[in-house]
């Protein structure tokens, strides 16, 4: 089974990686700096089903491991890190939460046509007074019959007007503090919602980040997640799955900064020799090296818990933690190593520096993980099983109720 699983593993990076070199790389200047989001891209990614990658064929998806999405996720983010932020929103923090919290009717709704690519999913947790506070958000959902009447707005939302189904946080019972907060699937098309994306961002340009809005938006009650005051929870269990991703997405980057620098290494002479020769430089892409190997063990030290359907909070934290700042430390070195051409957009590197800053910031800044990792070892935070949890790999879903 191992040796067959790593056969699929290559056969999977090769055929991203093929994607990547074709359909991404040949055209990611231009819509870099256009601020340009390709919808053929996605599309394409639906066909190839790395949309659906570890979501089990019963729900439409392609019935792979969770360290599958970390290499589709790896690659992508080797090619440019708004697709593989597609990825990670689209899997990561929505189909992959409905798949550990929905109903079974839910997942028939959103989930399969997620999973297959048809539709698009979005998740809405950040507002402009509530980051790593989540508590503080104010979007409210108040009980009216059969409906929840959603007012408020979110912030930094990649896939923004691209996105048909978000996943929602709203206080349902703010006196409740965060286990007042509940979790909804809003639908684009349902009367009230808006959009509007962000522009002038620092790095992932090519990706459609910014904000959604929702002015008395009338939810069916059949669209609340989990149950009321279980928001809190299912936002946690989300991040687990997003920060997995964006943990992996950045062994991606530190891959491209490192074959960008060793490109350069050969090409450009200073002193009569190649600038590889110089021991400065080798350190710096040396560190790259180290950077990605221990990102890629801690990524898939996670990954493996996800495949045997253990909680990985603890894990997750880390990965994402390290990969990001060596990411970003690989794509710093990578603009020193061309020296003042690293300053320019003919060479790819500044656009890598730009984007490794995000991922230092989104799903827990780096401050929040390196908190959580001394509260793991001092004893202060200690995680339980969920309640529910991700299936394990190989999935056992019972496939007659799938289909009913």
């Amino acid at each position: 089974m191992e040796a067959k699983l790593r056969e699929e593993h290559g056969m999977l990076r090769n055929t991203v990686r093929s994607f990547v070199d074709k359909e991404i790389i040949p055209y990611i200047a231009e819509w870099d700096a256009k601020g340009h989001f390709e919808p053929a891209v996605m599309k394409r990614l639906a066909e190839l089903g790395f949309m659906g990658v570890c979501i089990p064929e019963a729900y439409g998806g392609s019935g792979m491991d969770y360290n599958s999405l970390a290499i589709v996720c790896e690659e992508l983010e080797r090619g440019d890190t708004a697709y593989r932020t597609a990825v990670s929103v689209h899997t990561g923090l929505n189909s992959l939460t409905l798949l550990q919290w929905g109903t079974e009717e839910q997942k028939q709704k959103y989930l399969v046509p997620q999973a297959n690519g048809v539709k698009v999913g979005a998740f809405g947790l950040t507002e402009p007074g509530a980051g790593s506070d989540v508590a503080s958000l104010n979007t409210t959902a108040v009980r009216d019959g059969d409906h929840y009447i959603l007012n408020g707005q979110k912030t930094w939302i990649s896939l923004c007007d691209v996105a048909d189904h978000f996943l929602v946080f709203a206080y349902t019972d703010k006196s409740k503090h965060h286990h007042g907060i509940s979790a909804f699937i809003v639908e684009r098309t349902m009367p009230g919602f808006s959009s509007k994306a962000i522009k002038g961002k620092l790095g992932i340009r090519a990706g459609n980040t910014g904000e959604i809005f929702f002015d008395s938006v009338r939810v069916p009650k059949e669209n609340l997640l989990g149950k009321e005051g279980e928001g809190f929870k299912i936002a946690m269990s989300a991040l687990d799955n997003g920060r997995f991703t964006v943990a992996a997405g950045a062994c991606g980057l530190i891959m491209a900064s490192m074959e960008a620098s060793v490109k350069y290494c050969k090409e450009r002479k200073t002193f009569g020799k190649e600038i590889g020769r110089h021991q400065l430089v080798q350190q710096m892409v040396a560190n790259m090296e180290a950077g990605l190997q221990i990102g890629r063990l801690l990524v898939h030290q996670a990954g493996e818990l996800k495949n045997q359907g253990k909680r990985n909070t603890r894990e997750t934290s880390l990965a994402k933690w390290q990969a990001c700042d060596y990411a970003n430390k690989a794509a710093d070195d990578a603009v020193q190593i061309h020296g003042a051409y690293g300053y320019s957009d003919e060479y790819p590197v500044a656009r890598y520096l730009r984007n490794s800053k995000a991922p230092v910031i989104y799903e827990g800044t780096r401050e929040i993980h390196t908190i959580m990792q001394a509260e793991y070892v001092l004893g202060y935070r200690e995680d339980k099983p969920l309640n529910k949890m991700l299936p394990a790999w190989p999935f056992e879903v019972d496939k007659a109720a799938a289909k009913s």
